[in-house]
């Protein structure tokens, strides 16, 4: 039986947004995008409202980290709850109810915690996402699937957040441009913003707080004070745009050159496949990642993405890979080449591999970019819009959360390898003025004779 809701004092909701958040019925339901408008306020009371009128419900409340949560969240959720209605299990991180229901606060500490971890095979009724713009879209979706359950509880996910963070890009997507794709039914979604000027108790509570938010400077002002999702991306390659850079798939001529790039690690073996055409534009064209291979089978797995007769310049790879192993002396690039996959040495300098990004992403004259992407490496896309600018250095990408970064990485490492276009058919090969002088012209007879 539903517990007599009028033993618990859930307060009331201060302004129309939070009222819509507590009546949406919609599958995803976002709520905020500016500062201060009560969204850890909703979150507690939503939950704990679900939890009296559905018995039995099975409730999870995330944060990336459980000490971000504590004094928004886990504190005031547990006062809120009487003796005698529910208690609190500092161990177990739950709040059990009389009734059944119980409420699980959690962390996401990765994307594999998502979808292999603490996580794996447990069902939730209700989910919610605080500060959702912190995930990444592939932990949204990994959680996502703990979203299940045989019973007559409705199935819902609650996220909130503000602009900004890694999540940005794929938050905007869903929510605010509702750009949708094949198998996402805009009916699902419903975002409801909220500000600071809509949460009247802390106008009134926390005069001061607005004056703060209109100090803030101009970009971040409009994000945090106004929910301005245009304001404030963090993103580190502004300049990709998919209207831009993206194309459809398309066969690949035969007389193109052809690259494989790699970034290794047990979290991922991620692997690019780019084509450079007559005038030296790039085309990112395949792309695989896998988590957990050893270097034989990673090596495996790029041989058997590659299909026969596709002629591959080279490989490239991270300079580490040359890094001799404590416990037999070899290196992975040994290994890598016995398993049929030699490699070449990429550049170690981020900082210059991410301006040499940049640059191939850049117009050209002729009005289109250097760097085109099929459209079916959607990983790769997800990845670029994702990654952040460091916190300390803008002339970086944030290393954090690790997960984005492989494909981003082994695009690097091809952006500052010297490629060369193919020649046209019919064309002299003509050496330039910089190989000449590098390299002394074409080996004549004092050569052969030295």
């Amino acid at each position: 039986m539903p517990l007599d809701e009028r033993v618990v004092d859930l307060g009331r909701p201060n302004s129309d947004p939070q009222r819509r958040f507590f009546e949406s019925r919609k599958l995803y339901t976002c709520y905020g995008g500016a500062r201060g408008g009560g969204k850890s306020w909703a979150v507690r009371t939503k939950a704990v409202g679900g939890a009296l009128r559905w018995p039995g419900i099975k409730i999870l409340i995330l944060r990336r980290t459980y000490r971000d949560m504590e004094n928004s969240l886990i504190t005031p959720l547990a006062r809120l709850v009487p003796e005698g209605v529910g208690r609190y299990n500092a161990v177990s991180n739950m709040v059990w109810f009389t009734n059944g229901s119980s409420i699980k606060f959690g962390h996401l500490p990765s994307c594999a915690a998502a979808v292999e971890g603490e996580y794996q095979g447990q069902e939730f009724d209700w989910i919610f996402i605080d500060e959702a713009t912190q995930f990444t879209e592939a932990e949204f979706r990994g959680i996502g699937g703990c979203l299940r359950g045989v019973n007559h509880i409705p199935k819902r996910m609650y996220l909130t957040c503000n602009p900004g963070g890694v999540g940005h890009q794929w938050v905007k997507r869903l929510f605010i441009d509702r750009r949708f794709r094949a198998g996402e039914r805009p009916e699902d979604y419903v975002f409801i913003p909220a500000k600071f000027s809509d949460n009247t108790d802390l106008v009134r509570a926390s005069p001061g707080y607005g004056a703060m938010l209109d100090n803030l400077p101009a970009h971040v002002r409009r994000a945090q004070r106004d929910g301005d999702w245009d304001a404030l991306a963090g993103q580190f390659f502004s300049e990709f745009d998919r209207a831009v850079h993206t194309v459809r798939p398309f066969a690949i001529p035969a007389d193109w050159r052809r690259y494989r790039t790699m970034d290794y690690g047990l979290d991922c073996f991620a692997c690019l496949w780019t084509a450079v055409d007559f005038d030296g534009r790039c085309y990112v064209y395949r792309e695989a990642a896998e988590s957990g291979l050893i270097v034989s089978a990673a090596a495996e797995l790029a041989r058997e993405r590659t299909p026969a007769g596709e002629g591959i310049e080279c490989t490239i790879a991270p300079p580490d890979i040359w890094s001799a192993q404590k416990d037999s002396g070899r290196t992975m690039a040994e290994i890598f080449a016995e398993h049929g996959l030699p490699l070449v040495k990429g550049g170690n300098s981020r900082v210059q591999g991410w301006m040499a990004l940049k640059e191939l992403l850049r117009i050209r004259e002729d009005g289109q970019p250097g760097l085109v992407i099929f459209r079916d490496c959607r990983g790769l896309m997800e990845d670029l819009e994702a990654l952040q600018c460091d916190g300390t250095n803008p002339m970086d990408a944030a290393t954090e959360p690790h997960g984005i970064t492989h494909r981003p990485d082994a695009l690097r490492y091809f952006a500052q390898y010297r490629v060369l276009p193919p020649a046209r058919p019919g064309t002299e090969v003509r050496r330039s003025r910089y190989e000449t002088l590098m390299g002394g012209g074409e080996a004549g007879e004092s050569y052969w004779k030295f």
